[in-house]
């Protein structure tokens, strides 16, 4: 099974634009008449989706699209070699730092959203990285 991530925006252009700022992700193929950009170079494709502030996301939903800062239970999170040239690079591509870089037993954890409101996370792990809280089921 292969994971895709597809992220709904309101203005493509200006998505890949942040997206490849504030990640390294290169814009790879334009699909349906432009309206879905294919972002490479993570672990999983990102698909970044047009879809108008207020649409309706599934015909059950009650809720139009919007994009204020709005909180999800999915999210990304971006595994990193170094958070806080990681998060500087993001915000500089106009993400807003939420939560500055915190320390914990695996590693360190970043809050962030974008420019759509939707919120990420930079990882560092340690050596050891999520080894050094597991335990055996």
């Amino acid at each position: 099974m292969r994971l895709l991530v597809n992220v709904d925006v309101d203005d493509i252009d200006r998505a890949i634009g942040f997206y490849h700022a504030a990640f390294g992700l290169d814009p790879g193929r334009r699909l349906f008449d432009g309206s879905v950009a294919e972002m490479v170079g993570a672990s999983a494709t990102i698909y970044l989706l047009s879809k108008p502030a207020g649409t309706m996301p599934a015909s059950e939903v009650n809720a139009g699209r919007n994009y204020r800062r709005h909180w999800t239970p999915v999210h990304i999170d971006f595994e990193v070699e170094d958070i806080a040239r990681a998060v500087e690079r993001a915000v500089e591509a106009g993400a807003k730092l939420e939560d500055p870089p915190h320390s914990f037993s695996w590693g360190k954890l970043a809050m962030l959203s974008d420019p759509f409101g939707h919120g990420f996370c930079f990882v560092q792990f340690s050596d050891d990285g999520y080894n050094a809280v597991a335990s055996d089921p």
